[in-house]
Formats: structure tokens, sequence, C-alpha cells
């Protein structure tokens, strides 16, 4: 590939945060969203919960497939052609006269936001010279900040002030203009690194430290997302809080995530796992403090600040992980970890959808409870073993 002059490669890179931050607030836009959308369609809140069901699924499952079929694309016309179906997609969503049709619209979405999460960020990386590719990456990712901070409660602002048909409308207008912005900016970029199909699912049965993150993942994201897509309702029910306090809270949770981001990208180059197992850690209290006082609005607000925290320091630290198991396979590895992530939130939603219609949105916090703990756990044995295996390897030397 030929150089790159400096401030294109970094204007390539906030093109490339721009369309993760699009990608992210249409991915979580229901959150914010789902008692009107369910109120609008006249569905429950556990059916409406669906629409982050159904992205997540098309989005895990189709991301190894669509990257391995598209891996001689060219990497700047398979982005253009993904921000062109979210700018259809949102389109569709916001004029949708059933919930079937936009729940059909989602589904298609998902099947490009995976396959932008798997290609995204060694997109980024590859804009810069070598020594700089971790700071492109960090860049990048910081457009998951960035919606949550911004996206996400703006997308509850501008609901309380039109509706959500409108949102979603002014979301597809921003996916166009981060297409054009990609179109203009982005150099060409070959692909250098896809893998066929075959060899995408291999890795994980030959990659045990792959397999072992992996499953961190998907116990810490089925739990999050268990819990984070009733949030609202939980809030609603239990403080009596109105559209504009969920829509402030959302910015702490989102301004908690931006912190988590920024320490984990510092504590993570000292101690990758042990800032993982304090995110995890961080996730566990801050549910429990959400059930404990989350029926006052201060022990909300701390609740969130802290659940956003550890939520932004987790997400930081679980790619770097995935990356750092199998670096030789830089796209291969990410598709793994889309499918498990995106198949993570999809049956998170499903599953607290399913605890919230039974049992009540206070039970869907349990579960996320129970599952970011199992994670911990998990994460805690894992280190230990492999500690136990480095000190055998070092008495057998000796």
């Amino acid at each position: 590939m030929e150089t790159i002059p400096p401030l294109r490669s970094w204007l390539g890179v906030a093109a490339i945060t721009a369309s993760l931050f699009t990608f992210v607030t249409t991915e979580l836009m229901p959150v914010g969203l789902l008692t009107p959308v369910g109120a609008s369609l006249s569905i429950s809140d556990g059916v409406a919960g669906l629409m982050v069901t159904l992205y997540g699924v098309s989005a895990g499952l189709g991301a190894p497939f669509i990257v391995a079929w598209t891996r001689r694309v060219n990497r700047r016309l398979l982005l253009s052609a993904l921000l062109a179906v979210l700018a259809l997609g949102n389109l569709v969503t916001a004029v949708a006269p059933s919930y079937p049709l936009v729940l059909g619209a989602r589904l298609v979405m998902g099947f490009a936001n995976g396959v932008f999460w798997a290609i995204g960020v060694s997109m980024a990386m590859r804009l810069v010279p070598e020594r700089q590719a971790n700071r492109a990456a960090a860049v990048a990712l910081s457009g998951i900040s960035i919606a949550t901070v911004v996206g996400i409660p703006l997308g509850a602002f501008l609901e309380s002030l039109t509706d959500w048909r409108a949102t979603f409308l002014i979301w597809s207008g921003l996916s166009v203009l981060v297409l054009l912005a990609v179109a203009a900016i982005v150099p060409s970029l070959p692909s250098d690194n896809a893998v066929p199909v075959r060899e995408v699912f291999a890795l994980p049965v030959r990659n045990r430290r792959l397999r072992i993150v992996m499953l961190t993942v998907v116990l810490y994201v089925l739990g999050h997302f268990g819990a984070y897509t009733f949030v609202r309702p939980f809030l609603e029910e239990n403080s009596g809080a109105s559209p504009g306090f969920v829509a402030g809270l959302l910015v702490v949770y989102g301004a908690g995530g931006a912190v988590g981001n920024f320490v984990a990208g510092h504590a993570a180059t000292r101690n990758l796992t042990g800032t993982f197992v304090a995110a995890c850690g961080g996730l566990v209290a801050a549910l429990l403090a959400l059930l404990a006082f989350g029926g006052s609005q201060a022990g909300a607000v701390v609740a969130l600040v802290v659940w956003g925290v550890s939520f932004g320091a987790a997400n930081l630290c679980q790619i770097n992980l995935t990356l750092a198991a199998a670096p030789d396979r830089f796209e291969a590895a990410m598709s793994i970890n889309t499918l498990g992530y995106n198949t993570s939130i999809a049956l998170g939603a499903l599953l607290g959808g399913l605890f919230a219609d039974r049992l009540g949105v206070t039970s869907a916090v349990w579960f996320g409870v129970v599952l970011t703990a199992a994670s911990l756990l998990l994460t805690l044995g894992a280190h230990r073993t492999a500690d136990r295996v480095t000190e055998d390897d070092v008495v057998a030397a000796g």
C-alpha cells in the first residue's frame, strides 16, 4: 500500500470513528426508545426488545461468513456499502407502518454492523504507521464512548421533542453524511488479512487463549445487555423517572463509559487481565447497587456511573484480549469476536425480555448480576490456571 500523508491518515481514522459512532448508536438506539416504540406499535417492552435481539443475531452470525466471502473486496468500498445499508435501514425503520417491517430492517442492518465490527478497527490501524497503530485503534474505539455519551441520549432527547420515527430518520441522514466522508477521505485499502470461512471457525478450536476470551466476553455481554436493554422501564417503574431524567442518566452512563475507556487504555498496557477483572467486578457491583439503591434518583445516578465506567473499560479490554490471542489472524479473530459479542447482545436482550415480561424488569437486572459474576469468576479461574502453568514450566526448566 502506498504511503498515506499523515493528515489524510488521521482524517481517515476520524471517518472510521464516525462510522463506529453511527453503527453503535443505530444498534443501541432502541434501548433509549423502548417505551415509546412499544406504545406506538402496541407491543410489550419485551417484544420491543427484539429490535436489539434480531440486530444482534444477524450481526453475530453473519460476520464470519460475509467477511470471508468479501475477503478480496477493497475495504473502503466494503465500508461504503455497509453505510449505505445502514442509511436505507434507518429510513425504512422511520417510515415502517408495522413492527414486522421494523424487525426486517433491523435484521438487514445487523449484517452490515457485524461486518463493520470485523473490519473497522483493522482499517484504522492500517491507515497509520505501525508505531501509531494502537493509538489509531484507541481513537476508533472512542466512537463507542462518543455514541453512549452523545448518540443514545441524544436519540432519547430527540424522541422527547418529536417522536421515535423522527429520531431514526435523522440517523438515516447521518449515515449518508458518514458514507460521503468515508468515500472522500479514506484511501484505497485492499484486503490483506481475511481468510476463508473454514479457517475463521477453526481458529477458536485451535487457539485455547482465544476460546477462553470468547467465553468470558459472551458471559459479561449477555449479562450487561440482559439488564441494560431494560434500564429505562426499570427506572420508570422503580424511581418514577421521567423521559428527561432517563435521557440524563444515559448521558451520565455514557460519560462513565468514556472515562472507563480512557482509564483502561492506560491501565491495560500495564496489566490487561487485571484491568479486565476490575471492569467485570465493577459491572457486578453496579448492577447490585442499582437493585439496592435504584429506587432513588441519587442511587440510580451512582449505579449508572459505575456501570458506564466498568462497561467502557471492559469493552476496550476485551478487544485487546482478542487481538492479543490471535495477532496473526486479525480479521478472523475480530469475526469470532463479533460472532460472540453480537450474538450475546441478541440473546441477552431476548432472555432479559423473557424475564421482564414474566417476572418483572427487576428480574432482568438480577439476570445481569448472575452472568457478569460468572464472567468474573471464569476470568479469575483462567488467570490462576495460567499462573500455575507458568510456575510448573519454571520448575520443570529448573
